[in-house]
């Protein structure tokens, strides 16, 4: 019995989600391991004290910003390679996986040195609020924080060339490799850290450090599969043929890549910072709220890894087809992709809604923290679905090279909306965290109005490259 025909302009058949769960199933994978992998390490960490589960969070909220920042980087070059890839330019996937080399080494430079030189500055922002509680003291999350920071410098340059090759490879249908690497890499985090923080099998018994090494270490296992896979494999990587005989990018492209890896990788940056103000907004009502939001964000990110990972497929299948200038194949796929993800995450939601009382029981933590954290799991489930849309919405504008709107709607939105409700409630009222958490969350859901907004009055469907004659 055929569909209604409403349905079928949201509902596509059994091949294409074969198509789509060959791009986006891999990264779920790849994705959900790793936050896996993070939720263990969390509680690992956790059983050193909730103060040094604390300073790690705090520290990660900065590697965070440089995580995006890198993620930027190679989403303006990727642009092009996705769309080059669908139109068989094997020349201009080379080109642009050189400007994701070049960029990403100095991304990763400028990372070291900004945190070596800030490194008690930034940790102290989310330390204002002394507690009564010994295991939450300031002094102890700063200590513990920096404990962790500085051994991660080492393994930020490896991440960023480890992204370069990762993309390339997903963009032009390489999936399941950056996979194997990725979970190759968390595996190896997970082990080294049980070993390092607790001591096992004779090592030194490091804690915070511990988990910092194991994590440099995982980072160099994650670029050395990707590398000597890639190298080896020229048949499937022909763009790696001759890719460090020269720096040779075209100044045309060049120029191209940089016009739209500019609003790219400043929306990345000023999206990382305005996340990182709201948390710290947060963490004005007491150092607990920084330990029950790493315990929420934990859960939360391993099932939100679903609507995440097919958002990132949207900029890969669509992107495909706008280089192989079938532009109403790409309109009707992004259509059926958004549905598609957001029917998802209205299930993780729900999912996480009912986990969210047992899951902080885990963590050795006070009650206080746990029934916060529990109240800040319940809240993102209900509003996963929008997440879901402003994010689905997010990359299909930017398939298409509207960084300009993906500035406007991403990082400006945040800027314009969210930060002054919640910098204003945070700092020039006595409201408690938790009407303070539903007014952040509520002025995110609203962004996805902006997203249908854009996506039904903005030519976002455009081809980028032309083809060779």
């Amino acid at each position: 019995m055929p569909k209604p025909k409403i349905l079928s302009r949201y509902i596509g058949d059994r091949k294409f989600y074969h198509t789509v769960l060959a791009v986006a199933l891999p990264m779920i994978i790849q994705n959900g391991i790793t936050n896996l992998v993070n939720l263990l390490d969390n509680i690992m960490v956790g059983t050193v004290s909730t103060a040094a589960m604390s300073g790690v969070s705090i520290v990660n909220q900065f590697v965070f910003i440089f995580n995006l920042l890198v993620f930027g980087a190679v989403s303006a070059a990727g642009i092009f390679t996705a769309q080059f890839h669908g139109l068989g330019d094997v020349e201009g996937v080379r080109h642009t996986f050189r400007f994701k080399i070049l960029i990403n080494l100095l991304a990763g430079t400028l990372g070291v040195i900004a945190f070596a030189a800030f490194d008690d500055q930034l940790i102290q922002l989310f330390l204002q609020m002394e507690s009564d509680a010994s295991e939450l003291s300031p002094a102890e999350a700063l200590f513990y924080g920096k404990q962790y920071l500085w051994p991660m410098l080492i393994g930020l340059i490896p991440y960023a060339i480890s992204q370069a090759y990762a993309s390339t490879m997903r963009e032009t249908g390489q999936t399941v490799v950056p996979m194997i690497a990725s979970s190759s890499a968390v595996v190896t985090n997970f082990v080294l850290n049980a070993v390092l923080i607790f001591g096992l099998f004779g090592a030194p018994a490091l804690g915070v450090m511990g988990a910092a090494i194991a994590t440099v270490v995982a980072r160099f296992v994650e670029l050395s599969i990707l590398i000597l896979w890639g190298h080896s494999h020229k048949e499937k990587c022909p763009y790696l043929v001759g890719a460090y005989r020269s720096l040779y990018i075209p100044h045309t492209l060049f120029g191209r890549i940089l016009a739209k890896g500019l609003p790219l990788m400043a929306n990345e940056f000023f999206w990382a910072i305005a996340i990182t103000l709201r948390n710290q907004s947060y963490s004005t009502c007491g150092l607990e709220v920084v330990a029950a939001q790493n315990i929420a964000v934990t859960i939360i990110n391993l099932f939100s890894v679903v609507y995440m990972s097919l958002g990132s497929a949207i900029a890969i299948v669509v992107g495909n087809q706008l280089g192989a200038g079938e532009i109403e194949k790409a309109k009707d796929t992004d259509r059926k992709m958004i549905a598609f993800s957001v029917t998802c995450a209205a299930g993780i939601g729900l999912f996480l809604m009912g986990l969210a009382q047992v899951f902080p029981l885990i963590y050795k933590a006070p009650d206080n923290v746990r029934s916060l954290a529990t109240y800040m799991i319940v809240v993102t489930g209900c509003a996963l679905p929008f997440f879901s849309y402003a994010h689905a919405a997010y990359f299909t504008l930017r398939s298409g090279g509207r960084v300009g709107i993906t500035l406007l709607f991403d990082s400006v939105y945040m800027w314009s909306i969210v930060i002054p409700t919640v910098t204003l409630l945070a700092n020039f009222t006595s409201i408690s965290i938790y009407a303070l958490y539903i007014a952040g969350t509520l002025a995110e859901m609203l962004k996805c109005i902006f997203g249908f907004i854009f996506l039904r009055k903005i030519n976002w469907a455009r081809s980028l490259v032309a083809k060779k004659n």
